[in-house]
């Protein structure tokens, strides 16, 4: 049993299955979920007894840190992390003026098959775990001895193909009782599985989704995204007003621009008929290259008159600010690189 990945009601009842009192769980819910501790250990208020019980009971979930980069342009930090199997994921600390942000990944590569995003270049390995989830967030805080404000589930895998697993790490995270992390400042984005999104628009939680959308029409997101041979823009427009419906929130649209591929004046126009429907906001991204595909980034100059012409349509829309360029930064590339280094026989610098 993954006892991390336990509620706190959960946890009561298995550590009365251990003759302990019920109190032993809150005290141990808060080592795992407050003070972070990396093992059984470190939890010093709990009886040796009781401490080797655990550990030869129920197996602790501690991300083992392989390599970190750190961004000599912004300070961001790239982060890669073994899991207990020798999988490895990596997750993002970006530091803002309102607060640390962490974006982390939701399986050990990713099945959605996007051409521009390394994280799917060798298919999936396995879902992670709630617990995985969660320590990605926890040694990060620990190694920085700072508090995370904010969670971006946006880093290497699908978050709607491990719903389950989603979901719970959600209400563990912002549990009034662990990091108590308000629901509002987490974002969760998916490449478009509709079935999921109007699952989680049922929750009522009161995250932010962000869809991948990337291209206007069907036409043009089959190219970008093989999840669009299953659900069309129309069927992706639905959710995203059924989920606003449910929740209130307002979405995000993700948009990727790719030199000469989504980043015409038609391509505008046309993402201004989409968002002018939809309570959303637009987050251009200057897509980040990566060596296994021929994608370019649109220049600076044709960023700005594709924001430009949304903004005059008074489409609320952000250019996302680039960081960690210098250190792997897209999602899945840092991880890539040290399996193919290791497949090789090479070594990390």
């Amino acid at each position: 049993m993954d006892i991390k990945s336990l509620t706190l009601d959960e946890l009561k009842t298995e550590v009365s299955k251990l003759g302990e009192k019920p109190f032993r769980a809150k005290q141990l819910y808060d080592w795992m979920h407050v003070k972070l501790a990396a093992g059984y250990e470190e939890m010093t208020n709990l009886s040796a007894a009781f401490r080797a019980r655990l550990k030869e009971e129920y197996p602790y979930t501690s991300l083992e840190l392989v390599q970190v980069q750190t961004s000599a342009i912004d300070g961001t930090k790239k982060y890669l992390f073994a899991l207990s199997d020798g999988n490895l994921v990596e997750s993002v600390l970006m530091r803002y003026k309102h607060g640390n942000s962490v974006c982390i990944s939701s399986q050990v590569g990713c099945r959605m098959g996007c051409k521009f995003c390394a994280s799917t270049l060798d298919g999936l390995e396995r879902n992670l775990w709630p617990s995985e989830m969660l320590d990605q967030i926890y040694r990060i805080s620990a190694d920085i001895g700072e508090r995370i404000s904010n969670v971006v589930v946006m880093g290497t895998g699908e978050p709607m193909d491990n719903y389950d697993n989603l979901l719970r790490f959600i209400r563990l995270l912002t549990d009034e009782n662990g990091l108590n992390i308000s629901q509002r400042n987490v974002t969760v984005s998916t490449c478009g599985l509709v079935p999921q999104m109007r699952k989680l628009a049922d929750e009522k939680l009161q995250i932010t989704l962000a869809l991948s959308l990337h291209a206007t029409t069907d036409e043009k997101r089959k190219k970008l995204m093989p999840i669009a041979n299953r659900y069309s823009i129309s069927e992706l427009m639905d959710a995203c007003q059924y989920y606003f419906e449910q929740t209130g929130r307002r979405l995000t649209f993700e948009y990727s621009l790719v030199g000469g591929v989504n980043d015409t004046a038609e391509d505008a126009q046309e993402l201004i008929a989409l968002a002018k429907k939809q309570c959303c906001h637009v987050n251009l991204i200057p897509v980040n290259p990566i060596k296994e595909r021929d994608f370019v980034q649109s220049d600076q100059q044709a960023i700005l008159v594709f924001k430009n012409k949304l903004e005059k349509k008074q489409i609320a829309c952000t250019i996302r600010r680039e960081m960690g360029r210098d250190i792997d930064g897209a999602c899945g590339q840092l991880r890539r690189r040290h399996l193919i280094d290791g497949r090789k026989g090479g070594t990390q610098e």
